[in-house]
């Protein structure tokens, strides 16, 4: 079912350019939205599940510059590892793979939820360009405000493992667990924006490439936070948080803050862990006003 594009009455659709190669060993595919000439480049890296969709609105909002998306490894149109262990690591070290092959290592990055461990992972130590992290896991989920509902889709993901394959797999894309999923998560009160959020999870939350992708990512997403490298990163960094997150309080964010060497905190209000979807025209207000200063 088409449901309509819900921010049409305030900025336009971008279109893209779909690229692929070899990177770490993956296949991998990623996205190119074009803007003018010379235009600075940002790099963005989605969540849990999610592919480039997720981030697409980003683009939107920032059409003066060149942005680029891939798809994880293990999500959408990109192959996960084969043979070897999913770790943060892993997919930091990808990271830093990808943007040496896109020639893009001194751009700018951005990550969003899962995304931001694997920047805050991949772009540890020297390095000068801005990093925004939107929706950043500051505190692992088993020790956040929603524990005992990580706790419960743990124990999902570790049923999902040991059933015969097909039906694993089945549980894991099932689109009633991702649309209750996608209701507890959306907080706006506009209900063509709730439908498009809805549909969007129901298109592109189920696009892994295998099982043990799936539920090695989220071993990785419930193991690891941003804290864990925060110390270690030395770019300027911008937090985009939210007052409503149901993965990580805000007393969590703003201690990740002062780890950092160099960060500053921006909170929006009224919105929770999906704001790449209900408030992109102001995480693209916060990122202009970041990066002008800078």
């Amino acid at each position: 079912m088409a449901v309509a594009y819900p921010y049409s009455h305030v900025m336009a659709s971008r279109r893209s350019i779909r690229h692929s190669g070899v990177v770490d060993g993956i296949n991998t595919a990623w996205w190119e939205y074009n803007s003018v000439p010379n235009a600075p480049t940002i790099v963005m890296i989605h969540g849990f599940r999610g592919d480039h969709h997720g981030l697409e609105l980003f683009a939107d909002a920032l059409q003066e510059y060149r942005v680029i998306i891939p798809d994880l490894p293990g999500f959408g149109e990109s192959s996960s590892w084969s043979g070897h262990t999913i770790s943060a690591d892993g997919y930091g070290r990808w990271l830093r793979a990808f943007l040496e092959h896109t020639q893009t290592a001194q751009s700018i990055v951005l990550g969003h939820s899962f995304g931001t461990i694997v920047v805050a992972n991949g772009l540890r130590g020297e390095r000068t360009s801005p990093i925004i992290l939107v929706n950043p896991i500051s505190q692992r989920a088993l020790s956040g405000p929603n524990r005992f509902m990580t706790a419960i889709a743990s124990g999902w993901y570790r049923l999902a493992t040991v059933l015969p394959e097909k039906i694993g797999n089945a549980l894991l894309s099932m689109p009633l667990s991702v649309r209750i999923m996608s209701e507890f998560l959306a907080k706006s009160r506009d209900n063509g924006l709730r439908r498009w959020i809805h549909n969007q999870h129901a298109l592109y939350f189920s696009k892994y490439s295998d099982r043990q992708s799936l539920v090695g990512a989220y071993s990785v997403s419930v193991s690891h936070d941003v804290s864990e490298y925060a110390s270690s990163v030395v770019a300027p960094v911008l937090l985009v948080v939210a007052d409503q997150d149901e993965i990580t309080p805000m007393s969590a964010q703003e201690h990740v803050r002062e780890v950092f060497p160099d960060a500053r905190l921006t909170v929006l209000s009224g919105v929770g862990h999906l704001v790449h979807y209900e408030k992109p025209l102001e995480t693209a207000a916060a990122i202009r006003k970041f990066l002008a200063q800078r």
